[in-house]
């Protein structure tokens, strides 16, 4: 028989910038279904993964079988056509990798390949670069979320070399000068988008390319205005200033400071806001508990905030250059039609064939359920409590926070809220 509905034991991810202890969502979540997992008071726990990725393999809680071994022994339950459009990842493996994040630290401001270049950096350096796969990605917030997403408009860019020494002093005089006379403002045209860009990137490559002695003391000048300011901004936003402290804090005088705050947009997300990120997008997050789905790849450019390898060559000459206001990089959910019954069901889907996520939202009492897909799904309890069983009622489970299941293609299910408001987040796939 197959397993059309099981229930999964998902593993964390134990990263410096995770939320320590019980104040991580992740490791309340991972020790949900795992009596054994300890939750230590000073442990940092950044990362629940659910899917098939071998790095931290999601398994049937009652057998411990990886969930991999289960969609190998049951090709039905990727669904054929899912199968055959995602051939290359393997018949075994969903397309997309299903993540909580509790962050309580900066993450390093990083991009993610596209595809074709994934092929060469993995060929070249398979210990930086650990597969071929691109990874767009998608950051769905479950409290109060901050991070960095894509180049902020040039005229915002603008503002900063003039108002901010210390940044222009690591740009460059003459890298300045020929970003604010060669920028359009308000791009018409392909060509001036074209134009655009070429004067970002070349801003973007002095930041990155600065000695780093430069750096440490335009940042020791900028933390030290910063943190003498009363009344008035530093730069622009009294909210940056903050912003810059408490990241100076985490990485005191690094880099990031300027090819974050300066040229990167600042986001701000509440529950249920949501952000997409390309491939080739630089972007990082800064703080908050978040829901992510990605393509199935961990392959990671890096740039500032960080300790680890940077490949700056490759960085400069990959990133889109892209400018465009924080707006634009919020994605605004839809209904779902396949939802019946008495939930909300928000469906926040990426123009990428990979995964859409459906967030539901059901009251104590109510009922909602959901028509079969034609792929796989993975679902995270993250609010309340319930049940979730198959429509024929033949495979049931307790539904509660950081409880995860997985369900075959083309299986109806049926959420009932039995305490509070049943809030579950479902990452899928069709062809």
């Amino acid at each position: 028989m197959s397993h059309t509905l099981i229930q999964l034991q998902c593993g964390a991810q134990k990263y410096d910038w995770g939320k320590l202890g019980a104040t991580s969502a992740v490791a309340n979540f991972a020790a949900a279904t795992d009596p054994s997992f300890p939750v230590e008071e000073n442990t940092p726990y950044a990362e629940l993964w659910m899917g098939t990725h071998p790095s931290v393999p999601s398994k049937e809680l009652s057998t411990q079988t990886t969930l991999h071994s289960l969609l190998a022994a049951d090709a039905s339950l990727v669904g054929a056509d899912v199968a055959s459009k995602f051939a290359d990842s393997g018949s075994a493996s969903l397309p997309f990798l299903f993540k909580v994040l509790s962050i309580r630290k900066v993450l390093s401001i990083q991009a993610h390949p596209d595809k074709s270049l994934a092929k060469i950096l993995h060929a070249a350096d398979p210990k930086n670069y650990p597969d071929d796969n691109h990874k767009p990605e998608m950051a769905i917030a479950l409290d109060d979320f901050e991070g960095f997403c894509g180049f902020r408009p040039a005229k915002e860019i603008k503002a900063f070399l003039s108002a901010v020494p210390e940044f222009r002093k690591v740009v460059g005089d003459a890298a300045a000068v020929a970003f604010e006379n060669g920028v359009i403002d308000e791009p018409a045209t392909v060509a001036d988008e074209t134009a655009n860009k070429k004067y970002l990137q070349a801003l973007f490559e002095k930041v990155m390319t600065a000695p780093a002695a430069t750096i440490t003391s335009e940042a020791e000048k900028l933390i030290g205005r910063v943190s003498a300011a009363s009344a008035t901004a530093v730069c622009v936003d009294a909210v940056l200033d903050d912003l810059i402290l408490r990241l100076n804090e985490q990485f005191p005088l690094d880099i990031g400071l300027f090819c974050g705050v300066f040229l990167l947009n600042y986001v701000t997300l509440t529950a249920g806001q949501a952000i997409f990120l390309k491939a080739k997008d630089p972007h990082a997050y800064i703080s908050g508990d978040i829901i992510e789905c990605m393509a199935a790849s961990d392959n990671v450019v890096r740039a500032g905030f960080t300790p680890k390898f940077k490949d700056v060559p490759n960085l400069v000459e990959m990133l889109t250059y892209e400018c465009a206001p924080v707006e634009e990089q919020k994605m605004k959910p839809a209904g779902f039609a396949r939802a019946k019954g008495d939930g909300v069901a928000q469906l926040y889907d990426p123009p990428i064939p990979e995964f859409a996520v459906l967030r539901t939202a059901l009251e104590n009492g109510k009922t909602e359920t959901i028509e079969g897909l034609e792929g796989p799904t993975v679902i995270v309890v993250t609010e309340g409590e319930g049940t979730i069983k198959t429509a024929d009622g033949s495979v049931c489970f307790v539904a509660k926070p950081g409880f995860v299941f997985f369900v075959g293609a083309h299986t109806d299910i049926v959420y009932d809220s039995t305490s509070g408001t049943l809030v579950t987040y479902a990452a899928f796939c069709e062809a």
